[in-house]
């Protein structure tokens, strides 16, 4: 009949007051006419979750304000979890993805760092070599410069004493020629390159400037981020903790709640027997009359058969006309219906009507043996029909109650009763008519708010009150 975990079911009632106590809106500038917003905002949705819990409290009228109001905010928590949770997955994700964009912005760097030194190192071999030319190059312009290099060439190979000292002599001169073409050659390469590569590096330093401010921008980035994420987790923690903490204030009323379902059961246990025995001996009283009436008309029939005889036997019409048995009927409405309304609110508003019902926190199944009637605090409560008053007393759960006898309808025994009265205007024995007032409006026994509980019972038995008003 109970479940482990409380049912979430509210739905419809509920809705409203989920609604009314969303997420607010971060961030905003705390304008003059933001701050109105939402002072406004504020007292719609406070005006929106009480009219929810009125609603609840008339549809569940022997559930706790604190119940219903830890349930309302359950629900609300619970519909801004999952908004949590995609804010925390969206915070994480953006997190996620600035990291992998730092780590590329950072292996691009290392990438362009290294290609700097490798550029450096390359213009810095290259100019050593270069001023190794130079200086092989300004030995030989020196050697020039003290004497003609092509004439004493020349005297070389002209003085040469035999064809092998000429040969050898030759290939010197031409030689040392070529290896003076080269090396300027070299060296007008070389400086060739280093332009180019002093060109890329220059390239790669602007880079990696651009890199480093990247990077730095991305560890911004990165870190709000991270706070981001970390107030979404806080967020996040504090909506869990909170449901917990009404899930755990919810799950401690559950005995209580249980309990007192159990007593309202027993109470109209009580109720139904007291009822039957009260049928019980009107029962026994019908037949005693029923008797005595069959008696009367036996002893009326032997009179009559006496006289007759007494007479000559002379012949009359039949004596002793039957009379109706039982309890008087009770008092019907001009539509004919046994009973009239039992609240002078016109119209009448019902606010909870009779069945079975799921109770939405803790999920037992219930009877709701009446009709509730919207009646503010002190609002006379007139009977519903011509009758006697049975009972009025306090009756555990349901409050002080009436009970008014309306005799028989249609063969059967009918009687309704008014629960819940804040006081009485009528006593047991009392005979009462139709529209008198028997009590006023009241919350107590189990009840949550002011309003009438109305029951109908047909041979003892609750009934739908509406099948009997008009």
């Amino acid at each position: 009949m109970s479940s482990r975990r409380p049912r979430i079911a509210l739905a419809g009632v509920l809705a409203a007051a989920v609604l009314a106590t969303g997420l607010a809106v971060p961030g905003l500038p705390a304008t003059a006419d933001n701050l109105r917003d939402e002072r406004s905002r504020t007292e719609q949705n406070q005006q929106r979750t009480e009219r929810a819990l009125e609603e609840l409290e008339e549809h569940l009228e022997d559930t706790s304000r604190e119940l219903l109001q830890a349930q309302v905010e359950l629900e609300a928590i619970q519909g801004r979890i999952p908004a949590a949770e995609a804010e925390l997955a969206a915070a994480q994700d953006q997190l996620v993805q600035l990291q992998r964009e730092a780590q590329l912005i950072a292996e691009r760097l290392d990438v362009a760092e290294a290609e700097e030194s490798t550029i450096t190192g390359q213009i810095d071999t290259d100019s050593e070599r270069a001023g190794l030319i130079r200086s092989a190059i300004g030995q030989m312009a020196r050697e020039a410069y003290k004497g003609d290099m092509t004439a004493s060439s020349l005297s070389a190979v002209l003085g040469a004493q035999d064809t092998d000292e000429f040969v050898e002599q030759s290939a010197m001169a031409s030689t040392a020629l070529r290896t003076q073409t080269q090396a300027l050659r070299d060296l007008e390469q070389i400086n060739g390159v280093n332009r180019n590569r002093q060109a890329r590096l220059t390239a790669v330093r602007e880079q990696i400037v651009e890199l480093k401010a990247e990077a730095d921008a991305k560890v911004v980035e990165a870190e709000e981020a991270r706070a981001q994420a970390e107030a979404r987790r806080i967020e996040l923690d504090e909506l869990l903790g909170q449901q917990e903490v009404r899930l755990a204030q919810i799950e401690s009323q559950r005995a209580d709640q249980l309990a007192q379902q159990a007593r309202l059961e027993s109470e109209q246990a009580s109720i139904a027997a007291d009822l039957q025995e009260i049928i019980r001996r009107e029962e026994q009283q019908r037949q005693r009359e029923l008797e005595a009436e069959r008696k009367r008309q036996e002893e009326a029939e032997r009179r009559r058969q006496e006289a007759s005889r007494s007479s000559g036997g002379s012949s009359g019409g039949s004596s002793g006309g039957s009379s109706s048995s039982g309890g008087s009927s009770g008092g019907s409405s001009s539509s004919g219906s046994p009973l009239a309304f039992p609240s002078p609110m016109n119209p009448p508003v019902v606010t909870s009507h009779y069945g079975y019902r799921i109770h939405p926190v803790y999920g037992y199944r219930r009877l709701h043996a009446g009709t509730d009637f919207r009646a503010y605090c002190g609002t006379p409560i007139i009977s519903a029909g011509d009758g006697t008053v049975e009972w009025a007393y306090y009756r555990g759960g349901f409050g002080n109650q009436v009970m008014v006898n309306h005799g028989r309808h249609n063969g059967s025994s009918l009687m309704s009763s008014y629960s819940h009265l804040s006081r009485f205007a009528v006593r047991a024995g009392d005979r009462v008519r139709t529209g008198q007032v028997i009590g006023y409006s009241g919350t107590t026994g189990t009840s949550t708010a002011c309003h009438l509980h109305f029951e109908v019972y047909i041979d003892g038995q609750t009934r739908n009150p509406m099948n009997y008003l008009p």
